[in-house]
């Protein structure tokens, strides 16, 4: 790790306090080589960050946090947070078991004021925080940092239109850097486009700034422009934020610092809700990262001298993959084949969906309960829409899912990646709910691939013409088993039936999803250490779910297992125990599945491994079901 001149020299906000402009610029350029040389071996959300170092920097510069405070939107543009607020040594650690964070996180610093980890929740809490700071007599100021794509979230436009009728003292740093994750779409992405490019309004405010002092002609000032304000900014569009209550400062230049800690200086201690709005460049200062900041939004491992991405060697094809391509092949059979995305396109596998068929393609932007809804219309006017949603994502749009598909019984596929346990984005990205929340739902179909041909296979039944109503189809984040999926025709599964693919005795491991394939290891180990081997099916369905080979199990074995990378509340066991309740069937049931707590960053397997979600887990409850059996068996002779 190279010596940092200024870097090296801060522990807290406080160590900037003193630096000049210019060594503030110096110190912008370190901590933009610092998160190269560290997200180079140590991979996370890089572009973002990059581009809001001078944004970031200015705001602890001019701000006294953590009094002050900062609540950040998604959290994917906070690294140089991070790194100025004491945690400059353990950011290399960044996204580890040990280490901190990738996402802001209360528990993690007094300068986290609020955690975040899904967009679009700066605006409301910053102006929970900035009520509850007027109700206890507290001068502290808050800001709300979000970036352009957040913004097209519909809790932000909530909390715009609350906070601006609030009359609350709260400043919105609104972060345009033309992208979210994929390229940003929609109005209002060509709404701030617009705003951006206008010269009229802030040329004249300009220079009215510049001569605005803190005294008395404020006042004079604000009202000899506001009606020439008003006029100009509708002429841009920019009477959005004045109409909600708001006033509205920019755009400037997010990536020079002078502007930016002018801009904070002449706005820090004015009142009222507040919009400044700052223009940056994702991937700022990292010429790969500028030219494609899509792939560099997390690029994973790179050479940070040569810019040079490492790539990764997967031992089979990832289940996003496998999506993307069965869905691209379907679709271009059946013009009626949708594709829907709430701005996750990339990472769930539709690009080459989105560039072959645009006409079947629809990116809503970060809208996951738009994203449902729209779903469901078109539902109703006949098309097949595939809403493709990560698993911690839908549940935003829950109440779109019951109201507006499942009570009305259409006919929409809801593909939920990242289901599970997601590794190093930890609990605010895990996919642990998704099973307990919609089962409940009366109507739905829920299924969980065990492989790559399972989930082939699943959605090319959840679209025929036969079935009705919605058809959610649950995967894991990361690679498949290594099938050969792609050889062979489609086959439709059987709707609500399980399949045993180990049979066995005195044992039965039901699992669902590719939990089954490491029951199947499992099953193995028990042979060797014990002389037999438990029988394991694979469920395939968690509603309906196939109560025959439930009966079976119950009935013909000493003792069940199940296994999901779910809840343990609320999925699979609780059916299996449930259904054995409700039939007077007596037997052992134990449940392998996430436990009740939030699990932390960490690898996968180590996640897995500490929810028992492993061979050696499920070996481990194995061998507990065995003592009880074999008790059991004692007590009735």
């Amino acid at each position: 790790m190279p010596q940092y001149t200024l870097l090296d020299k801060v522990n807290s906000p406080e160590d900037i306090k003193g630096l000049t402009i210019d060594e503030l610029e110096i110190l912008c350029t370190e901590i933009r080589q610092y998160m190269i040389d560290c997200c180079s071996r140590n991979p996370g959300h890089l572009g973002s960050s990059l581009g809001a170092v001078e944004l970031i920097v200015g705001l602890h510069y001019v701000y006294d946090t953590p009094q002050d405070k900062i609540v950040f939107d998604v959290g994917h543009q906070a690294y140089a947070h991070k790194i100025l607020t004491g945690r400059r040594k353990a950011f290399c650690g960044l996204r580890t078991r040990n280490g901190i964070s990738g996402f802001p996180k209360m528990s993690e610093s007094p300068y986290d004021a609020f955690g975040a980890g899904h967009s679009s929740t700066s605006i409301s809490a910053a102006l929970g925080l900035a009520r509850a700071a007027k109700m206890n007599g507290d001068n502290s100021k808050v800001i709300a940092i979000i970036g352009d794509g957040a913004l097209t979230g519909g809790l932000a436009i909530e909390g715009l239109n609350n906070a601006g009728a609030s009359g609350d003292d709260l400043l919105i740093v609104l972060n345009d850097n033309d992208q979210s994750i994929d390229d940003n779409i929609g109005a209002f992405h060509e709404y701030l486009l617009k705003l951006t490019t206008s010269s009229r309004y802030n040329s004249l405010k300009k220079k009215i700034w510049d001569h605005m002092g803190e005294g008395s002609f404020r006042s004079l000032l604000q009202k000899i422009t506001k009606d020439t304000k008003s006029n100009l900014v509708r002429s841009s569009g920019g009477a959005f934020f004045e109409s909600l209550g708001f006033r509205y400062f920019g755009p400037i230049d997010g990536n020079n610092i002078g502007q930016v800690v002018n801009a904070f200086r002449r706005i820090r201690n004015l009142s009222g809700p507040r919009i400044l709005h700052v223009c940056t460049t994702k991937g700022k200062g990292y010429p790969a990262a500028e030219k494609d900041p899509v792939v560099w939004h997390a690029p994973g491992r790179f050479n940070p001298e040569t810019g040079e991405r490492i790539p990764t060697q997967y031992k089979a094809d990832r289940y996003q993959d496998v999506f993307g391509k069965v869905l691209l092949d379907l679709a271009r059979k059946d013009k009626r084949i949708l594709g829907i995305t709430p701005a996750m396109a990339t990472g769930c596998g539709m690009t080459a969906f989105a560039k072959e068929l645009p006409g079947q393609f629809f990116d809503v932007g970060i809208e996951e309960e738009h994203a449902v809804t729209f779903s469901a219309g078109l539902a109703a006017g006949g098309m097949k829409p595939v809403c493709n949603i990560y698993s911690s994502f839908s549940q935003r749009a829950y109440d779109q899912i019951i109201h507006d598909v499942a009570l009305q019984g259409l006919s929409v596929v809801f593909c939920l990646d990242r289901s599970g346990l997601v590794g190093e984005d930890g609990p605010t990205h895990n996919g642990c709910y998704d099973l307990s929340f919609l089962r409940p739902i009366p109507g739905v179909t829920i299924a969980a691939p065990s492989d790559e041909t399972d989930l082939k296979n699943m959605m090319y039944s959840s679209l025929q013409d036969s079935h009705k109503g919605p058809y959610i189809i649950r995967y894991p984040r990361g690679c498949g088993e290594g099938r050969d999926w792609e050889e062979g025709p489609y086959e439709e599964i059987p709707l609500g039936k399980a399949r045993l693919i180990g049979e066995g005795e005195r044992i039965a491991v039901l699992a669902l999803g590719p939990e089954a394939w490491r029951a199947m290891e499992a099953r193995e180990v028990i042979s060797e250490k014990f002389g037999f081997r438990p029988a394991v099916w694979d469920m395939r369905f968690l509603k309906p779910v196939d109560t025959e080979a439930i009966q079976f199990a119950a009935t013909h074995f000493d003792a069940i297992l199940t296994v999901e990378e779910g809840a343990i509340k609320g999925g699979l066991y609780s059916e299996v125990t449930e259904f054995l309740s409700s039939n007077d069937l007596l037997c052992h049931v134990h449940g392998v599945g996430i436990p009740d707590r939030f699990i932390r960053e960490d690898k996968q397997s180590s996640q897995r491994a500490e929810c028992s979600l492993d061979c050696g887990g499920i070996v481990a409850e194995i061998e507990k079901l065995i003592k009880i059996s074999r008790k059991d068996l004692q007590n009735v002779k």
